[in-house]
């Protein structure tokens, strides 16, 4: 009765949204929360190349007095003055200034180009990990009722005398720990589902399915054109490619504040009986500070920034060449696997079960098949999963999903 109103409740059930895993990722970049603060702070920065290129306000003075002490020469009266001031900004100040607003901005254009690469790249992996988790279980489904059906046999011998109870007793706890490999792969599957709708900000169908299979073949590009791919397409690089070239502008910022511009004044005062009609400059003399400490901050900087951006190149080959291995590692073990141990293991399994019927086996060696079959079945599908994401690895290192267009 229990099974009977389980598969009613199952049938009666909403069937879940299938959807691939193209618009999975496109609805995790639509919501995720990482991703719009990215996108804010380009706006940020793209707000920071105008205020960069702003041009200082004029200002203007009025001033007002009594001249209480008059001469001979002098009324008593009130006096008025008037004055309007204007900053010229250095011209090579302020180009550099904008320089490095520009050179900013470029950064957090590929900080989110970046941020973007790694959450597609996240998105698949753990699409794939779902993937997985549903081969688990169903494969510990299987293993499951294929217990209980050589329990079924074995409880038939041993109630008819032909087997001793330990038999039985054998195969009973073979299916309490098949069942709770089957629920902790169900929950496993429930993990990895609210994984991925936490990447979405919770915007996934309440009911959900992939059309995507976990044993796709995918095309493996040449290893030469991925790397000059990840050296030019790389979000990191070009992250760290852009911090160079701003802590440049930096530098000739600094150089060029030692004279910031000049300041022009025009003010009129008025006495009671004389007008004063008065022009003056003003400049800012480098003395003191000549801006050595900006400018060999700006330096030194950049040179860090230079030493990450080639440190960074070298691993980044050093990755690729690892992740390109470890494809191969996969392939091998999956023809391995399918082609051999796979149908070995099934056909070892069929040997034990028909020796077990005419009762040439016990029990012991049809569970020692049935758990070798299982492990291969396992590792299979682990290197399935394991080439899956060794290719999502070399794409994310290529930085093919750092474009909106890719």
């Amino acid at each position: 009765m229990t099974t009977f109103a389980a598969r009613a409740a199952e049938q009666s059930a909403p069937a879940p949204k299938i959807i691939s895993l193209d618009d999975l990722v496109m609805l995790v970049l639509q919501h995720n929360s990482a991703l719009r603060a990215g996108q804010r702070g380009v706006d940020i920065a793209t707000a920071g190349v105008t205020t960069a290129g702003a041009i200082p306000n004029p200002r203007i003075e009025v001033n007002t007095g009594r001249n209480g002490t008059p001469s001979a020469s002098a009324q008593a009266g009130t006096v008025v003055g008037i004055g309007v001031s204007q900053f010229i900004e250095n011209p090579e100040l302020r180009s550099a200034r904008v320089n490095t607003a520009l050179y900013a901005e470029q950064t957090s254009v590929q900080s989110l180009s970046q941020i973007r690469n790694e959450l597609v790249g996240q998105v698949k992996l753990r699409a794939y990990e779902y993937l997985l988790r549903k081969e688990e279980a169903l494969a510990a489904a299987d293993a499951l009722a294929l217990l209980q059906q050589i329990r079924e046999r074995v409880k038939v011998r041993v109630d008819t005398g032909e087997a001793g109870r330990y038999e039985l007793i054998k195969s009973d706890a073979e299916i309490i720990n098949a069942q709770q490999r089957e629920q902790t792969a169900r929950l496993q599957i429930q993990q990895a589902a609210i994984f991925l709708n936490r990447l979405a900000a919770g915007q996934l169908p309440p009911l959900w399915d992939l059309d995507t299979q976990l044993n796709e073949v995918t095309a493996l590009p040449e290893l030469d054109a991925l790397k000059k791919s990840a050296l030019q397409s790389n979000p990191e690089l070009r992250v760290l490619e852009s911090e160079f070239e701003r802590n440049q502008s930096r530098i000739a910022e600094a150089t060029a504040s030692r004279l910031p511009g000049l300041e022009l004044r025009l003010s009129q005062v008025r006495e009671p009986d004389v007008r004063h009609d008065l022009l003056g400059v003003s400049i800012q003399v480098p003395l003191f500070d000549q801006r050595r400490g900006p400018r060999a901050e700006a330096i030194a900087e950049r040179e860090r920034t230079t030493a990450r951006l080639e440190g960074r190149r070298a691993e980044l080959i050093q990755q690729l060449e690892l992740s390109w291995k470890s494809v191969e590692i996969a392939r091998v073990r999956i023809k391995a696997l399918s082609e051999g141990a796979m149908r070995d293991a099934e056909a070892a399994l069929r040997v034990a079960q028909a020796a077990y019927r005419f009762g040439e086996r016990g029990i012991l060696e049809v569970l020692d098949a049935q758990r070798v079959l299982r492990a291969v079945r396992q590792d299979l599908l682990l290197a399935r999963y394991q080439l899956q994401a060794s290719l999502i690895e070399l794409d994310t290192l290529a930085g093919r999903f750092g474009s909106p267009n890719q």
